[in-house]
């Protein structure tokens, strides 16, 4: 009972942690005018389509997950849910070729740029067609 708890709350603080680097590197950026490593314009082809099928991909888990969390019926089973959507989530990244940092800055760039988040919507779109 305790390591699940250390793992939901683990789990918690990866989230949050995530969030608040991408806050703070976002403020640190206009405040110096310096783009940090992992909030870069600069993203390769590669990078925008290994993001979009992570989407497609966690998207997926996402739905299933939300569906099972319904169901459940005992904390422990919510956790049991929750940890294998979020190992299915990291699994699906790693063979991408991304890590969970990385797929946070992606996110915070194409969400802040209009040119990028018309184009991943668009690779995002044909990966869910091809599903």
């Amino acid at each position: 009972m305790k390591c699940k708890m250390t793992a939901r709350i683990c789990g918690i603080v990866l989230c949050v942690s995530m969030a608040m680097t991408a806050a703070l590197t976002w403020l640190a950026s206009q405040a110096t005018g310096q783009q940090f490593p992992g909030a870069s314009t600069e993203i390769s082809g590669r990078e925008l389509l290994a993001f979009a099928k992570s989407y497609v991909e966690f998207d997926k888990i996402r739905t299933v997950a939300e569906l099972q969390l319904q169901v459940a019926r005992t904390p422990q089973e919510k956790s049991r849910i929750e940890q294998r959507a979020l190992a299915k989530f990291g699994a699906a990244l790693e063979r991408e070729g991304l890590t969970m940092a990385r797929y946070g800055a992606l996110y915070q760039t194409i969400s802040a740029n209009d040119r990028l988040r018309e184009k991943v919507r668009k690779l995002i779109e044909e990966e869910q067609a091809k599903s």
